[in-house]
């Protein structure tokens, strides 16, 4: 169990607006206010991921896209070294330019970009985040804007917003800009046959599975959700000599003889929706880590969290464009089922999260992230990650992202929650998948 909550989780964060914790911009240049807008407003983003209720990983997944291609597209309006994203991404056209012989303030520009972007993309968190939202933005606000003449504000303002506001028209037509009943639906007819899903929760709201149609979503870089869709899963059987028992077994043995290392792996990668930032979430921490460690500028820091966050969500529409293409059972409901051989009492070591279970979420944006961070940081790019560690769960070392990216993948079955083959193609679907954003050209 986590030690703390999204409440406590964004409370935190709220106090340190006012204690300063951002630091005094007035005495700094214009690249750190800029760099401080930029992980500002990403760290309350992901304290919103776990504190607001719609929030589940295809989601925020999305949110964490829109929120990169936007500081993307402002920065790389002042920045020779970048190449908009228009014409690249599905659907996306050329947006405003800036005036040409007028002087604008990057920071302020980024500024006013991500502020419309996070209020208006986390527009349904309750009270407390409407206060930590505008607690930010006046506070940002001020330290950017303070010494500049009011004609450089005022355009400058005014273009971020015109930014934001073109890639939110541009997001409102992709699938996924509206979220009801906190994405069950409210008719679900269920396939009755034993291989197919059923409710893995007493909860009444979860007895329809998670988003059914998430996959049929704009994509970002790959042309739609099923561009890399895996192969068929093993064929359900209960013949004991079948693959698919075989799989079911593993997982059954798995989970009776848990490592200690083993059991930490399955927490450290849990990622629950409303006690985590989410699994999009922890590799954009993980990110967001890796730039502050090593003192990146500002144009590789949005170069970074733009490509990351497209490759997350298309590996989210792209998962779930399979999971209900093949509607699998999980594995605690095929284990409670076979009850000859295998215990009818079986518990997994993880909550099971309420949809199919082929392929692995983990596994296929966990894989589709280590292309891409490979990509831009290069093969045995070691790091140390402690996005959890305010919750108890202590840091971890890695060698490279692949090693992350694979050990992601294999604490879904210490967590008892896939079998083997969700995790291998899952892997291999975010493989795909982070091939079509690593094609993308973001530097001229």
């Amino acid at each position: 169990m986590r030690a703390s909550g999204p409440w406590v989780a964004l409370t935190a964060y709220f106090a340190l607006i006012f204690i300063g914790a951002l630091g005094a911009a007035g005495a700094q240049p214009a690249a750190s206010k800029s760099q401080d807008v930029l992980r500002g407003w990403y760290k309350l983003s992901l304290a919103l991921v776990r504190h607001t209720a719609t929030y589940s990983p295809p989601v925020a997944s999305r949110t964490l896209a829109y929120l990169g291609i936007v500081a993307f597209e402002a920065t790389a309006s002042g920045d020779h070294e970048l190449q908009s994203l228009a014409g690249q991404l599905n659907g996306l056209k050329a947006g405003p330019e800036r005036e040409a012989g007028q002087t604008y303030d990057d920071a302020l520009v980024l500024d006013a970009a991500m502020a419309m972007t996070v209020q208006d993309l986390y527009s349904n968190t309750g009270p407390t985040g409407q206060r930590a939202m505008t607690a930010l933005a006046d506070k940002l606000h001020a330290e950017v804007a303070a010494g500049l003449p009011a004609d450089v504000a005022a355009r400058s303002e005014a273009y971020g917003r015109a930014v934001a506001e073109h890639i939110l028209a541009w997001s409102r037509d992709d699938g996924g800009a509206v979220v009801e009943n906190m994405g069950f639906p409210l008719n679900y007819t269920q396939t009755e046959d034993p291989a197919h899903w059923k409710p893995t929760s007493l909860i009444a709201q979860q007895q329809a599975p998670l988003l059914p149609n998430w996959g049929k979503n704009r994509t970002f870089a790959m042309p739609d959700g099923a561009t890399c869709s895996p192969p068929p899963p093993p064929e359900y059987s209960e013949d004991k000599n079948s693959e698919f028992y075989k799989e079911a077994l593993e997982v059954y043995q798995t989970r009776l003889n848990l490592t200690p290392a083993q059991r930490d792996i399955g927490r450290f990668w849990a990622d629950d929706a409303m006690l985590s930032v989410t699994p999009p979430g922890h590799w954009v921490s993980i990110a967001l880590q890796i730039l502050a460690r090593d003192g990146a500028g500002l144009t590789k820091s949005v170069d970074v969290l733009a490509r990351l966050g497209m490759a997350l969500s298309d590996a989210f529409v792209g998962c779930w464009n399979a999971k209900y293409q093949y509607d699998l059972v999980r594995p605690v409901t095929y284990l409670n089922y076979i009850r000859s051989v295998i215990d009818p009492k079986f518990e997994p070591l993880l909550i099971t999260p309420p949809f199919p279970e082929y392929p692995s979420g983990h596994s296929t944006q966990s894989a589709a992230a280590a292309v891409v961070m490979t990509d831009l940081f290069g093969e045995n790019f070691a790091f140390r990650d402690a996005t959890d560690q305010s919750d108890n769960l202590a840091p971890r070392e890695f060698p490279s992202f692949w090693a992350a990216a694979q050990e992601a993948a294999i604490s879904r079955m210490y967590g008892g929650i896939h079998f083997r083959a969700a995790l291998e193609r899952g892997l291999d679907q975010g493989r795909c998948i982070g091939g079509y954003v690593n094609a993308l050209h973001t530097r001229r």
